[in-house]
């Protein structure tokens, strides 16, 4: 036995599927913090650049972080080799990022 329609017409369906896919957007914003976009998409989002820039921002402390605590953890004989020299310079370059990176907010 097939099952009724739920939706009278085609534009019904892609309203409703359009209706999901909106709320499921601001459910995701939400859930990472950011505020809503700007109701017309040419407008600045400054709230919402800046909420995107201190997530940025705290996503390098982070890697940062776990970075420098693997480097420590090591012997010394391998933080003098040639991988934590490639190491220690990641870690400069993303420490000149969070400069850059603050800078900007």
């Amino acid at each position: 036995m097939p099952t009724p329609k739920q939706y009278i017409s085609d534009a019904q369906r892609q309203r409703a599927y359009r209706e999901r896919l909106k709320q499921a957007r601001l459910l995701e914003r939400q859930e990472k913090g950011l505020p809503a976009a700007p109701a017309i998409a040419t407008l600045p989002g400054e709230q919402r650049w800046q909420a995107l820039l201190a997530h940025a921002y705290a996503s390098l402390v982070s890697v940062h972080s776990e970075m420098q605590t693997y480097y420590d953890a090591r012997s010394d004989a391998w933080q003098e080799s040639q991988r934590g020299e490639a190491l220690l310079e990641r870690m400069e370059s993303i420490e000149t990022l969070m400069v850059d990176l603050d800078a900007a907010r």
